[in-house]
């Protein structure tokens, strides 16, 4: 009887030592990084007409509906002052924002997206009626001019 007891303490340790390693192995292994798909529409927009902002949240294959905190920063070219906008989910992993500019002008944006203890900002340009001077003077005009868009 208490060869039959040993035998089966041991195959008990045996299992459970396994399924330790398992979980340290899986512990291991690195989450997939939190993307943002940061889109404007239209990309050259009017005054006063509504733009649609967009930062789909994706990791791996799966829509991020949860993300602690998303916010829009933008601001006009050259202009200390930056407007920041949190923004709420939609649907599908979709942060929105629509929005309307006074003042034509080349603007940017950047979606603030801390997500599952990671942070992405994306960047993007964009233009309200005719552009102004960018603040990087490695932008091209023909950046800026977005014609035939």
């Amino acid at each position: 009887m208490r060869k039959y007891l040993f035998l089966i303490l041991i195959i008990v340790s045996v299992l459970s030592i396994s399924a330790c390693n398992n979980k340290e192995k899986k512990a291991d292994e690195l989450p997939d990084f939190v993307e943002v798909d940061l889109t404007v529409n239209p990309e050259k927009g009017n005054v006063n007409e509504p733009m649609v902002f967009e930062a789909k949240v994706t990791q791996g294959a799966e829509n991020v509906e949860d993300a602690d905190e998303v916010t829009f920063e933008i601001w006009r070219s050259k202009d200390e002052k930056h407007e920041k906008i949190k923004v709420e989910h939609t649907t599908d992993g979709i942060y929105r924002l629509e929005k309307s500019f006074q003042q034509e002008g080349t603007y940017y944006i950047i979606s603030h997206v801390t997500a599952r203890d990671m942070h992405n900002m994306p960047k993007k340009v964009f233009v309200v009626g005719t552009p102004s001077e960018p603040e990087d003077p490695s932008e091209s005009k023909n950046d800026m001019n977005m014609e035939g868009h």
